[in-house]
Formats: C-alpha cells, structure tokens, sequence
C-alpha cells in the first residue's frame, strides 16, 4: 500500500500543461466500440480510470496500442466478448458507459454494477429509462443484463441531468434507426467532447452544448482522429493549491469558456486569475478574503448541472475557504457523502460546520496543522493533498490509488512546483 507524505508550508511555483479531461476520456473510449475502423485518441491523461476503460476495451477484443505519450490507436473491428469483466467493472463508474455502445454494436451486454467513488447513492435508472426507451431490455439480478434486437430512435425525456445517462444515450442513439430527441440532457464539455468525436466519425448530432439534443441516427460510423480537451477540474485544483499555499502557477493549455462556472465562485473566496491566448497564470498576491454578498450577507458556492459550478469542486473549494477571511456557506446538492471528509479537515484545524449532509459553514482563515489522512475520493483526495500542503508540519495520505485514478502523475507535477511530497510504500 502507498501512502503521501507531505510537509506542508511551502508555497508552490512553475510552469505546467493542463492534462487532458478525464471525464471526456472516459466515454471517448467506450464510443471506439461503435466503429469497426481505427480511432486516434490524443491528449490521453495517464490516470488509473483511463488505464482500466482501455483495459476493458482488450477484454472485449479490441485492439489498444499507445503510439506515443497520451495517444492512442484503438481498432475494435471484432468484439470478441459483450460481458464486462468483473474485477474491472468494480473499479470505476465509468465502465457503465460500455452499455451504450456495446447494446448498439453487439445487441447484448452483461455487467456488474459499476464501482467508483463513495460520495453517496448515484442513481442508474436514468441510464436505463433511455436505453429502454431506445429499444433495449434491461434485467437486473446479481449482474445487469442489456439486450436489443434493434434500437429506434425515441423522444427522450431524461428525469435528471446525469453525464453518464446522457452519453450513454448519445451513444446508442447515433446509430439508431430514426431520430432520436434528448431533452435535459447534462451538457458539460465533456459531453461535448464526446458529441464532437461522434460527428467527426459520422454521426449527425445537433444542439451540441444545450440540454436538448437532436441525433439523426445512421447505419454506420467510421474511424476518425480525435483530441481530448483540458481538465478544467484539474485546472481548478492547482488554482486552489496555488493561493492557499500562496504560490503561484502558470497552467498552459486552458480553455477560457470553461472557466467560466469556476470565476465567479473563486472570485468570492478573492482568487483572480490572468488568462491569455489559452495560458492561466495565478499570481502570489491573492486577497484571500471573502467578498459578502450585498447588505453583508454570508455568500453561497452550490454546484449545479453545468453551466453551474461542477460538483466535482466543492470539496477543493471547502478547503480553500479555511484559509480565506470570512464566512462562507457551501451547499454540495447532488451527493449527499460528498462532505462526509470535512471532518478530516476539522481534525486539522479548520473551523467548519457540518450543517447536515449536503451544507457546511466554513470560517477562516484557520491554521491548518498536519494529520494522518485516508482520502475516500478523487476528489476529496485532491482537497486533502491541498489542505495538507498549506498546513504546517507533516501529514500523511492513505488509499492514495483513489486520488490517481483522475489526477495524472500527481506527485511529480507537484514536485516539479517544488511541493515537499513523497510517495513512500508502506508494508
């Protein structure tokens, strides 16, 4: 087992390149099932999820080779197998995404409920309300079981705006008979990343970018050459690390309009930040400092479907709010286990209270010192590295795989911007 350990206290400095979205990698890969011809996907991140989804793609009989860092050639002329193997399946929640395209290419699929994050109950009935609507029976026992003798296209009305569910309907949809309508689709850019690939491989989808969705269906796709957007998750961590450490970062490679939902709550925490011709510099002389809403009044960060401010941040943005002056409210409303890992944060030092499972009142700036850590999450992982990089003393981070599989070689980045943190194997 590995384990982090940090010593805390030094501010963080230097150049890096934002690593390609794991969130559009994700279904980027499962969507190479839906053609028999070859598929270049570029600007990979190296992270576990992305390791096992290609992993599955070999069980499945399709061929994977990494031509270079971060590019891969997958070709998926023959689908040997339409079970999802088990000791994969478990490891991410992601491997759902497989029913979709599978279901369109092979009429059947067999898997178990996927596996992932701990961060409270993650619904799949939306992914099953949509494939059914497409045509396909779904039975559920000890496995889930997809089939379809063929998918027609169907005026879809999901009744939540689930990422997962709206890709998985994309992607069976594409190659559906008819037209095929998604209204309340989720519309975050990795869903348009995943739309984007599927049109340059010959699908016909409109509306791209909106909660509504129009799909053409056609007989068949061909390969294409694809590149994966930045992570503006990953993107929002490191302008966390940067001002609760009081450093500063360059991060090369950045979409402006995906930063967009990020400014305005990270600008009522006073963090700013200059961006230009695609480069995000974060400067040492933050304020730090809540700005109140009008009259005073103790402002909000919530997460909401994009274009609200993603839910994958509230954690990163629970530990910036210790070391910002004032009092802030942070309303995580889509998990409910999500700020289960505040109490951590308390053991540190940080003056936060847990209102109930989705509300935590945090007031700052708390002097944050070291602590043994066990991180539940990807992304509660990440705010602990955080927290534990702007606490005085050494902490200790446990469970560290969870941290990895969305984060691409953590600890050398964070090295190379000159954060003392080792990766140490403990028996």
């Amino acid at each position: 087992m590995y384990e982090y350990q940090i010593e805390g206290g030094f501010p963080i400095k230097g150049t890096i390149t934002a690593s390609g979205n794991k969130n559009a990698a994700l279904p980027c890969i499962a969507a190479c099932l839906l053609t028999e011809e070859e598929v270049i996907l570029r600007n990979i991140p190296e992270i576990e999820d992305t390791g096992v989804m290609l992993k599955i793609l070999q069980a499945l009989g399709a061929e994977v080779e990494k031509t270079e860092e971060h590019v891969w050639k997958i070709k998926a002329e023959k689908i040997e197998h339409s079970d999802i193997p088990a000791e994969l399946s478990k490891k991410l929640r992601a491997s759902i995404l497989f029913a979709g395209p599978l279901v369109a290419r092979t009429g059947k699929v067999t898997t178990l409920p996927p596996g992932g994050d701990v961060i409270g109950r993650r619904r799949l009935d939306t992914h099953f309300l949509a494939l059914e609507e497409l045509g396909a029976r779904i039975t559920v026992d000890s496995k889930i079981e997809f089939t379809a003798n063929k998918l027609k296209g169907a005026d879809i009305f999901l009744d939540e705006a689930s990422v997962t569910a709206t890709e998985n309907a994309v992607m069976a949809a594409v190659v559906a008979e008819g037209m095929t309508e998604i209204t309340n689709a989720a519309s975050e850019p990795h869903i348009q990343d995943l739309c984007n690939m599927l049109n340059l491989m010959g699908a016909k989808i409109s509306g791209i970018g909106s909660n509504i969705l129009h799909i053409e269906g056609v007989k068949k796709l061909h390969g294409c050459d694809f590149t994966v957007g930045p992570d503006f998750m990953e993107i929002g961590s490191y302008i966390g690390l940067a001002a609760v450490t009081k450093g500063s970062i360059t991060i090369k490679g950045v979409r402006e309009k995906e930063l967009r939902p990020l400014k305005n709550s990270f600008n009522k925490l006073g963090i700013r930040w200059e961006l230009q011709d695609g480069t995000l510099t974060v400067s040492a002389t933050q304020a730090l400092k809540v700005n109140t809403d009008l009259g005073g009044m103790i402002p909000k960060i919530d997460d909401s479907p994009w274009p609200g401010f993603p839910t994958d941040l509230t954690s990163i943005m629970t530990v910036i709010a210790t070391q910002v002056e004032g009092t802030v409210l942070i309303f995580e409303k889509m998990f409910e286990s999500r700020m289960f890992f505040v109490d951590k944060l308390i053991s540190m030092g940080a003056r936060i209270t847990l209102c109930d499972p989705h509300r935590a009142v945090v007031s700052g700036p708390s002097s944050l010192h070291g602590e043994h850590l066990v991180s539940p999450d990807v992304r509660a992982g990440m705010a602990m590295v955080i927290a534990a990089l702007a606490a005085h003393g050494e902490s200790r981070i446990s469970n560290v795989y969870q941290i990895e599989r969305g984060y691409e070689h953590l600890v050398e980045r964070l090295q190379s911007l000159g954060a003392h943190i080792e990766k140490v194997y403990i028996d």
